[in-house]
């Protein structure tokens, strides 16, 4: 009798990662597939709506042409959204993995101030951001006044000039280009900070599965906290940096203002040839977007085994 042949670990961890992600697999071509579709062919058509339902008129790259040479708002917007969207990712991606560090550290209330930091994705969901606005509507005049009353006054008093600030970090010799980056990172903070709550979970658990010999090996080898850091915890992180930043960026892209713009185009003026247009084009500078970071971070990526 012929001794059945056993599978390799490899074999049998591909097998694990294809069931794992076969059910996103199905609906992703039940679901996704026929929308990517429907988008390509409405951009290529113009739409006539009738009593009954819609007429396609093909127009091949009429909408294309209309979107980038006539259209009033459509590049502005959409270069607006890209650069927000390359500074937002590695600010977040930094930041998350910094405040993650943090909070895997042991102290009193590391519960707490764990969640404090996941409360802006769960104030961020729809049903919720509809409730703060009916409650402030409901306080019409009262409380919600007064709140903004005070945040106005207080802003005024803690305001400074940083175009001076900026001419000075300029006579100091630091680059202007980095300084216009920093100026657009704290300008950006609340949107940072309120953007980094699954990152910061996604590198927590990364942190957590590092296995301490390495640590210890470090401590005995004299290595100092700079070293250890990136000679241990970053290697061990990439995988997980490639996670958060492909999170990142589809989020960013999600909430990207030329998403509501493709979206007014389509249900407030009508036209779904032009929005899908919109859709399309921004979906494949975002895709181009992570193929070219996670090609250049991949080639540097640790896997521990």
């Amino acid at each position: 009798m012929k001794k059945k042949r056993k599978l390799s670990l490899t074999r049998k961890r591909a097998i694990a990662g294809l069931l794992f992600i076969s059910p996103w697999f199905i609906g992703f071509l039940i679901f996704y597939v026929r929308s990517l579709v429907m988008a390509v062919t409405f951009s290529l058509s113009k739409m006539e709506m009738g009593a009954v339902g819609y007429t396609l008129e093909y127009t091949g790259l009429e909408n294309l042409i209309y979107a980038f040479r006539v259209h009033g708002s459509f590049k502005q917007v959409l270069t607006t959204s890209v650069m927000n969207m390359l500074v937002d990712v590695p600010l977040i991606t930094f930041f998350s993995l910094f405040m993650a560090m943090l909070l895997n550290r042991k102290f009193k209330g590391r519960g707490l101030v764990r969640a404090i930091f996941f409360l802006p994705i769960i104030l961020n969901g729809d049903a919720i951001t509809e409730a703060i606005q009916l409650a402030e509507k409901m306080m019409n005049g009262g409380v919600a006044t007064q709140a903004a009353e005070i945040t106005a006054s207080s802003s005024g008093m803690l305001a400074f000039d940083i175009d001076y600030l900026i001419s000075t970090f300029m006579n100091l010799g630091i680059p202007v280009k980095l300084l216009d980056y920093i100026a657009q990172a704290v300008d950006r903070i609340n949107t940072i900070i309120s953007a980094s709550g699954v990152q910061i979970i996604i590198f927590i658990a990364a942190l957590q599965s590092i296995p301490g010999s390495l640590y210890e090996v470090s401590r005995i080898e004299g290595a100092t906290a700079y070293e250890t850091f990136w000679k241990v915890t970053f290697p061990m992180v990439m995988p997980h940096i490639i996670t958060n930043i492909v999170y990142t960026i589809v989020d960013a892209f999600s909430k990207s203002e030329i998403v509501d713009l493709a979206y007014d185009v389509m249900f407030s003026e009508k036209n779904f040839g032009l929005g899908s247009v919109m859709t399309l084009v921004s979906t494949i500078i975002t895709c181009g977007i992570l193929v070219i970071i996670v090609g250049l971070i991949q080639k540097r990526t640790f896997y521990y085994n």
